[in-house]
C-alpha cells in the first residue's frame, strides 16, 4: 500500500476486519516566531510537561524564548487552617528558575509583557481554571492543552479516575487547542495512534500508577507538537474516532464524596473493589446509638468508612443474608463478645460475601470492625440461626 507524503499530507485507510480508521499525517515543521509561553498548571501531570518544555527551551532558545508559569494560590489546611498547602507546580517552577504568577481568577489579570513582546502561546495542562477568550485572543498562537485520554472520550477534570473505573485496558494522550467556550472541546492536533497504548495490569492499576504512564507521554506529545508547529494556523483536526463511536463516550466528571458512597442494591463486588482501588475507602450509612452508655439509646444514621474489606467464601448458613445486599451481620450468637474472634460480614448485589476487617464510624477512630460496631451499638439483640449456625444481624441494612 502506498501512502502519499509531503507537508501537511493527510491520508487514511480502514484496516481489514476491524473497521477502524487510521489517520496518518506527514508534516514539515511550520515556521513561527520564538515562543513566549504562559504555562498554566497544577499537579504532577502538568509538571512533566513543564519540565519537558523547559528542556526544549534550553536546547532550542530560538524556538522557545521564555516560559512564565501561572498556578493557583496555596490553600490553608489542617487544624486551625494554620498550614498552607502549595500547588505542586509552584515548587517545580521555582526549581527551574521560572517566573511564577499565583492567581485564583483571570478576572482583572493581564499576562506580563516580556522583553521580546507579549505572551504569544498559552499552554494549559491540568490547570482547573478556564482560560478566557480575552487571554487566548491576546496570544498570537492561541492556546494548547494536553489531556490524558483519547479525546473526545473522557472529557472532563478526572479522566484518569474514570478510565480505571470504566475498566479500560487502553488509553492515550491528546494534544488539542484551547477552546474559547468549553473545556476539552478544542481541535485535536495530535493524539496517540489507535487503539491507544496498553494499561499494564489494568485490574490492579491505581491512579498514581496510570499517572506515571501518561505524564511522560503527555510531555512528549506537547513538545513534539511545538517542534512541528501544529498550533500555527491553519490548524488541522487529527482526531481519529469514528462518528458512530460517540454513543460510547464517557464524561470524566469531577470526583465527589458521593462517588465513594456504596450503592448496595446495585453494585457488584467488582464495582466495590474497583472503586476502592481507584477512589480509596468507600462508605455507607448505618444506624448508630447516639449515647452508647444509655440503657435505651436513640439511634441515628452516621457515616461508616470501610478502611479494609475483602472477599471471602460463603459460610455455612449465611446465604439467607444474601437476600438483602448491604445487611451486615456477625458470625456469632447474641450477645456478641469482641474477644470471640468473630467478624463482620455483608453480601453484595451479585451474592459475594465480604468481610469488613477495619472500619471507622463517624466521630470515632478507625478500629477492628467488630469492636467499632459493638462500641456504636450497631448490632441488634436477636440471633438468627440457620443450619446449626448462629448469626447476629445489625439493626438495619447499610444505606
Amino acid at each position: 500500500m502506498f501512502l502519499p507524503r509531503g507537508p501537511g499530507a493527510l491520508c487514511s485507510y480502514r484496516r481489514a476486519g476491524i473497521g477502524q480508521t487510521f489517520a496518518y499525517r506527514f508534516f514539515a515543521t511550520r515556521s513561527y516566531e520564538p515562543l513566549r509561553i504562559l504555562f498554566c498548571g497544577s499537579d504532577e501531570f502538568s509538571i512533566a510537561s513543564l519540565k519537558a518544555l523547559h528542556k526544549e527551551q534550553l536546547d532550542r532558545p530560538d524556538r522557545i524564548s521564555s516560559i512564565d508559569v501561572v498556578c493557583r494560590p496555596g490553600k490553608r489546611v489542617g487544624r486551625g487552617l494554620k498550614k498552607i498547602r502549595e500547588v505542586p507546580i509552584k515548587a517545580a517552577a521555582t526549581d527551574l528558575s521560572l517566573p511564577v504568577h499565583e492567581i485564583d481568577t483571570f478576572k482583572g489579570w493581564t499576562p506580563p509583557i516580556l522583553p521580546g513582546g507579549p505572551v504569544n502561546l498559552i499552554v494549559a495542562v491540568s490547570f482547573g481554571l478556564f482560560v478566557p477568550p480575552r487571554i487566548l485572543n491576546g496570544a498570537k498562537y492561541g492556546g494548547l492543552n494536553v489531556h490524558p485520554s483519547l479525546l473526545p472520550d473522557f472529557r472532563g477534570p478526572a479522566p484518569l479516575h474514570h478510565t480505571l473505573l470504566a475498566g479500560r485496558t487502553r488509553t492515550g494522550v491528546t494534544l488539542q487547542t484551547l477552546d474559547l467556550k468549553n473545556f476539552d472541546h478544542g481541535i485535536i492536533l495530535q493524539q496517540t495512534p489507535p487503539p491507544g497504548f496498553e494499561i499494564q495490569n489494568p485490574e490492579s492499576c491505581t491512579v498514581p500508577d496510570l499517572l506515571d504512564i501518561v505524564a511522560p507521554k503527555g510531555a512528549e506529545i506537547l513538545v513534539d507538537g511545538i517542534q512541528k508547529g501544529l498550533f500555527v494556523p491553519p490548524v488541522e483536526d487529527a482526531g481519529w474516532r469514528l462518528p458512530e463511536e460517540s454513543e460510547s463516550l464517557i464524561h470524566a466528571a469531577k470526583i465527589k464524596p458521593e462517588d465513594r458512597h456504596i450503592n448496595w442494591a446495585n453494585w457488584t463486588w467488582l464495582d466495590i473493589s474497583r472503586r476502592t482501588r481507584v477512589l480509596g475507602p468507600l462508605w455507607s450509612k448505618a444506624l448508630v446509638a447516639n449515647d452508647a452508655s444509655a440503657d435505651l439509646p436513640s439511634l441515628q444514621y452516621r457515616r461508616v468508612i470501610f478502611t479494609e474489606i475483602e472477599e471471602v467464601k460463603p459460610m455455612k448458613g449465611s446465604e439467607a443474608y444474601a437476600i438483602v445486599p448491604g445487611l451486615p451481620f456477625v458470625d456469632g450468637a447474641h450477645p456478641v463478645e469482641p474477644r470471640q474472634g468473630k467478624g463482620v460480614y455483608v453480601f453484595t448485589q451479585d451474592g459475594k460475601l465480604l468481610r469488613i476487617n477495619q472500619m471507622k464510624v463517624e466521630g470515632e477512630q478507625n478500629a477492628d470492625a467488630l469492636r467499632a460496631a459493638l462500641k456504636a451499638r450497631m448490632i441488634g439483640d436477636r440471633t438468627f440461626s440457620s443450619n446449626g449456625s448462629d448469626y447476629t444481624p445489625f439493626y438495619n441494612p447499610l444505606q
